[in-house]
């Protein structure tokens, strides 16, 4: 694992910008090159077996890069590919995705293990008391992937502060808002978009760590 996971850019895959094993094997493969602190795989469809087959590459991709990856709101897969990948196996759960202890329990305490806050820190300080890794928040931009969400302030971000976990940003993030967002306090700046929906997700990851005065890993 990466010495150090809790601050950088945390991708997050999409199934509609990487419709087919193909294009996300090739995406992810590219966009792990260049260091990235988490990339998380996150799928919605009901199709069990693709999502075995896809998260099983990308664990092993992950595990050999060193970066964590996590698995978004499917405690049982993330356990399933602990069983063969070990500690490099996260999941993040969203309000209404599982319980954090009970992810705590199944994965152990050395697994990375992300809560959806929205824009309340009440949403934070119950995820903080059940085991949270690290606290996400947003949408603070416009988001091509949640339209919807409704907004937070970037202020959200310097109050959390008082949880002592890693803070996340998300929604409408690119090379623009970040340095908004480590400024108002995040450490990890996750996207969708401004990785996977780039040409080359290397080059987009690198200058996403430039924007931010991150030196790349590798």
């Amino acid at each position: 694992m990466t010495a150090d996971w809790t601050r950088g850019i945390y991708a997050i895959t999409d199934a509609t910008l990487l419709p087919d094993d193909e294009r996300l094997f090739a995406a992810c493969e590219r966009a792990l090159s260049a260091g990235p602190a988490l990339l998380q795989y996150r799928d919605k469809s009901a199709d069990a077996v693709k999502r075995w087959r896809q998260a099983a590459v990308l664990a092993g991709y992950c595990h050999d890069a060193g970066v964590p990856l996590i698995i978004n709101d499917d405690i049982a897969l993330a356990m399933r590919l602990k069983v063969r990948f070990g500690t490099t196996i996260g999941v993040h759960l969203g309000q209404q995705d599982g319980a954090l202890d009970t992810a705590r329990e199944a994965l152990g305490p050395s697994a990375i293990i992300g809560a959806t806050c929205h824009a309340r820190l009440d949403l934070a300080e119950r995820a903080t008391a059940d085991g949270a890794s690290y606290l996400a928040f947003g949408r603070f931009f416009a988001s091509h992937t949640k339209p919807e969400a409704p907004p937070a302030p970037l202020t959200l971000l310097g109050d959390a502060a008082r949880f002592g976990l890693p803070r996340v940003a998300i929604g409408g993030l690119d090379v623009h808002t970040m340095r908004l967002a480590r400024e108002a306090g995040a450490e990890l700046l996750a996207t969708v978009h401004a990785v996977f929906g780039a040409d080359d997700p290397a080059v987009a990851v690198r200058g996403l760590q430039a924007s931010l005065g991150d030196a790349a890993r590798k």
